[in-house]
């Protein structure tokens, strides 16, 4: 392995979501790199098998069954893990739930609850017990999972946009109370990308969601698990309370598709101040 891979060689890495997708994917890729890796989901037969196709790569795995909505359920996962490996060195709060999409007049309480209690509430208790771990250690990073949907919103969706802008908020409130104690906590924020609930939805419905970005196609998980990668890694050592969109342009604005005449200089200012109709369009 180059030097790149073994960025995590010696540390200890926590998912918290890591059944399937980008948790998935993002556990496999620590291991890859070197790290031991702690895989939490409610799911435990999912996660062991994550954990197993991480050990025949010749990797270190714990998988741990637990809600990250469970405050003992997860005090006892981290008990757990630093019994284990005694450290946390980075964390990736992924746990998500999408709720059902209606407008929010029509949008079922239980449904917004359950919502904030995994995006909210298991983010605050998650990153709570990572960083008393990381401060025994001298340090480490956390990224946490939210959308451009937390950060631009998305109608109906209401309760999944007020969890993700609400794990924005939180993640920039902990990387200020811990920016001098040598934790740092960023977030990533994805557009539309290639899980198994884009894949489910069908193709019709892939395409949609790749027109509905500039670059015009879905992410991969392992483009998010890379990025989660970079932003624990001391490559990234000078960055805090970050944002990162990975979604294929989504949140940089709007991309215009009209067609623009030739012949029509913009203005001195460099702007586009006249933009131009096709030659066939009104004048």
């Amino acid at each position: 392995m180059n030097a790149l891979e073994q960025r995590y060689s010696g540390k200890v890495a926590l998912v918290a979501g890591a059944s399937k997708g980008i948790g998935a994917a993002t556990a496999r890729a620590f291991a890859n790199e070197g790290a031991s890796v702690v895989l939490l989901a409610r799911s435990k037969q999912a996660i062991d098998e994550v954990a197993l196709s991480i050990r025949e790569r010749g990797g270190e795995a714990l998988a741990i069954q637990a809600d990250v909505g469970d405050e003992r359920a997860m005090k006892r996962a981290l008990d757990s893990a630093l019994e284990r490996y005694g450290r946390l060195d980075a964390a990736f709060n992924n746990a998500t739930d999408g709720g059902m999409p209606a407008p929010l007049a029509d949008l079922d309480i239980e449904a917004f609850d359950r919502s904030m209690r995994t995006n909210i509430r298991g983010t605050f208790i998650g990153m709570r017990h990572q960083i008393a771990a990381m401060l025994h250690n001298g340090g480490g990073a956390i990224a946490n999972m939210a959308s451009v949907a937390g950060v631009n919103g998305t109608s109906g969706l209401s309760a999944y946009v007020a969890g993700k802008a609400g794990i924005i908020g939180l993640t920039k409130a902990a990387a200020l109370d811990y920016a001098d104690q040598g934790i740092r906590i960023n977030v990533v924020a994805p557009g539309p990308i290639l899980t198994h609930h884009l894949e489910a939805a069908g193709a019709q419905v892939q395409q949609q969601a790749a027109l509905s970005t500039p670059m015009r196609r879905l992410g991969t998980v392992e483009e998010v698990a890379a990025a989660v990668l970079w932003l624990c890694s001391e490559q990234a050592s000078y960055i805090t309370g970050a944002v990162l969109p990975i979604d294929g342009g989504m949140t940089a604005g709007t991309k215009l598709s009209m067609n623009y005449r030739r012949d029509q200089p913009t203005s001195a200012g460099g702007g586009l101040t006249d933009l131009a109709v096709p030659a066939s369009g009104p004048s």
